[in-house]
Formats: C-alpha cells, structure tokens, sequence
C-alpha cells in the first residue's frame, strides 16, 4: 500500500501538540494521531489500551503538561511517546497501537497495514 501523507514536519511540536488523521481501524472508522518526541515522530492507532475510546483531551492534546508522557484523558493512563507502552494507570502493562511513520523532505507520511488503512 501507497504511504499517505499526514502534515508538514512543522505541524508537530516536540512535546506539544499532535495532529490527528482519519483511518479505518479493523474495518471501523477511527482515528491516528502522530506526536515528537526525542525529535521523532511517533503515530498510534487514537484509542486507549483501558477501553477503545479517543486519548487527546481537545483535538491534538495528548500530551500530559510536562510533555513527557501521552495521557489518556478519561481515565489517566499514561503512555512512553516513543513504544506505546503503558507506564501506569487502569492498562499498565498494555500498549497503543503504532502505526509506522516516517518524516521525509519536512512532510510525516504513514504506511497502512492489513489492520490500519485510510478512509475509502
């Protein structure tokens, strides 16, 4: 599958804001969001290890304030930016669902899988 383009490099702050994306996610509408951390980007599948709901607290907020850790806005669950990993909160031990991305002449593009695809 054809890689699909996300946003201009610019568009994502290191630590800050994120921008989200439409997907298909196991045949469902959903939503991806890539954030930087450490200066790269990391994207995941917009729904919480806990329960299947949407992370960010307004549109592109996923960071908590010390933008260190992706946060769950429902129930806190706090996540590593950089694997998706769960460091505390209702789905310790779980993770998101990356979606691979690359960064490429200031432009992040996303690769779909078998799982993730974009919207028809």
């Amino acid at each position: 599958m054809e890689e699909v383009l996300i946003c201009d490099s610019a568009a994502v702050e290191e630590g800050g804001k994120g921008v989200r994306f439409p997907v298909v996610a196991f045949g469902d509408a959903a939503t991806g969001f890539v954030v930087r951390y450490d200066g790269q980007p990391y994207a995941y599948l917009n729904r919480c290890a806990h329960v299947p709901i949407e992370l960010d607290w307004f549109q592109g907020e996923f960071f908590e304030s010390s933008g260190l850790y992706l946060m769950c806005s429902t129930h806190g669950a706090i996540y590593q930016p950089d694997s998706g990993r769960c460091m505390g909160g209702p789905c310790t031990g779980g993770r998101l669902r990356p979606i691979p991305v690359r960064e490429v002449d200031n432009k992040i593009y996303w690769q779909p899988d078998e799982h993730i695809r974009p919207p028809a």
